[in-house]
């Protein structure tokens, strides 16, 4: 009986058992990796677990270096396994397929339940050399007989085994995410080494005849018919040499009403070429969503441009309402209103440049101590207001950068029409974000607060009360700076 390793807690990687239980070189272990990257295919194809093991570098045994279960039935590996050393003479198939290099016949065994299985051992050769071996344990499956896709897989699975027998799976290049998620079950063709199709299971035809198949597939060039029904929409490479290939390879193919993602494994029978193995999946459903999305984002970018243009020419026709004005009561009240439209303008043009409903508040805050300064030092008799930021807001929704641009507007604006002098100033904005919660003080070193200070006598500090406590739902509070001035802080969740 096997006996199990140090490692109680949890289950040890392939690195780990590689890196303090084997001699090993990287380039094995870099070998051993694609292939556990892959081997899904086969655990699924042949209805069976696998597990990879490894020999121990003093020679005493073979250590279980990965596993994986298959998707397409039982498993008979109810515990993990990984991380269990057998010592020598512990199993007869596991060393004899180490020492020869060639696939050791299955033999039966039986689970604690009284259920049986059989294991075959895969020697995994690289570079001439095997550098492990794959235990392939499967149900039996009693006296029913193998179903014609049953059979198609069991085959496939056992090219497969003797490519890696051979050195030559796993293939070499990268793939895609969603192409390592393409299971056995999506869809599975099997072709001859000339290209006709020898086997379509019932999900593979069912995507054919989607993209615009009449008829069946097998006995047909796959690669000619696959060109004949996406030959209406471009694709990246041509149908015929995707599916010809003698590279393991991906790609979409796109019909008219149908999109189809396939991944072309090629098999290899010693030199030749003996066929290919095509996963595929309709992903026509996932295409059409990605669409929906990328126009209903187009559409809500649009829409806050428009808004924008909106605000701004209200703007545009509030100020020219106010130079009309004789009164400077009513010409100052017009200018506030322009500021407070082009807060808001100016949120909406962010988020119309954004690919979601997120903002960077920075580059709204800075802008905003910009231009209300600007504006306030050629209307008023003060000198000079310089303007700093200390801190980050990140990203806000929009739904809080909007009334916040409106506060902060109000906020910089009473600053700079009260709290300073001919000498001028510095106002300064600090940020405090922790996670979601932001701490933010707007900050004078002018003449401070009056005895008599009530902020609701104030229109802007009572418009900044309500934007902050209504609508954003947090803290506003005033106080007396040190060394003079006047900071308001405050506090709110995002």
């Amino acid at each position: 009986m096997p006996r199990t390793t140090d490692y109680p807690e949890c289950v040890p990687s392939l690195d780990d058992i590689a890196r303090f239980q084997t001699s090993l070189e990287a380039d094995d272990v870099a070998w051993l990796h694609a292939l556990v990257t892959d081997w899904q295919i086969i655990a699924d194809l042949s209805f069976s677990d696998l597990v990879l093991w490894v020999p121990d570098a003093e020679a005493k045994g073979m250590w279980a270096a990965a596993q994986i279960r298959p998707t397409t039935g039982p498993t008979t590996l109810l515990e993990d396994v990984a991380g269990t050393f057998v010592p020598t003479g512990g199993t007869d198939l596991l060393e004899r397929a180490l020492a020869t290099g060639d696939i050791v016949g299955e033999e039966a065994d039986e689970l604690f339940d009284g259920s049986r299985f059989r294991v075959q051992a895969i020697p995994v050769c690289r570079g001439g050399r095997t550098v492990a071996v794959i235990a392939r344990r499967s149900a039996e499956s009693g006296l029913r007989s193998a179903s014609t896709l049953e059979s198609s897989y069991f085959e496939a699975a056992g090219e497969l085994g003797e490519m890696i027998r051979r050195g030559e799976f796993p293939l070499p290049g990268t793939r895609s995410d969603l192409a390592d998620s393409l299971r056995v079950g999506d869809g599975f063709i099997r072709t001859t080494a000339a290209g006709i199709v020898r086997y379509a299971s019932p999900n593979a035809m069912s995507a054919y005849r989607r993209l615009g198949l009449v008829g069946d597939l097998i006995g047909t060039h796959l690669g000619d018919v696959t060109t004949g029904l996406a030959g209406r929409r471009p694709t990246d490479r041509g149908p015929r040499a995707l599916l010809g290939g003698d590279t393991s390879t991906e790609a979409e193919i796109e019909g008219a009403a149908a999109t189809l993602l396939l991944r072309v494994i090629p098999l290899r029978s010693g030199s030749r070429r003996s066929g290919s193995l095509i996963l595929l999946r309709d992903v026509t459903e996932l295409r059409l969503r990605e669409r929906e999305l990328v126009s209903k984002e187009a559409t809500i970018r649009e829409i806050h441009h428009r808004v924008k243009n909106n605000l701004q020419t209200v703007a545009a026709l509030l100020r020219l309402q106010g130079r009309r004005m004789e009164l400077p009561e009513a010409r100052a009240a017009l200018d506030e209103a322009v500021r407070r439209v082009g807060s808001i303008a100016l949120v909406h043009e962010t988020l119309s440049q954004s690919f979601d409903d997120n903002v960077l508040f920075d580059e709204i805050a800075d802008k905003l101590l910009r231009t209300v300064l600007d504006v306030s030092d050629e209307s008023s008799g003060a000198g000079r207001v310089r303007a700093e930021r200390i801190g980050s807001f990140g990203s806000l929704p929009g739904v809080i950068a909007t009334p916040l641009a409106m506060a902060l507007t109000e906020l910089i604006q009473n600053a700079a029409a009260h709290a300073y002098d001919e000498r001028g100033g510095t106002l300064t904005l600090a940020v405090n974000r922790i996670r979601d919660r932001v701490r933010l003080r707007v900050s004078d070193d002018g003449q401070g607060l009056p005895d008599d200070f009530d902020p609701a006598r104030s229109l802007g500090l009572s418009i900044v009360t309500a934007l902050v406590e209504d609508e954003l739902g947090g803290t506003l509070t005033f106080e007396e700076r040190t060394g003079g001035g006047t900071t308001v802080a405050i506090s709110l969740s995002v």
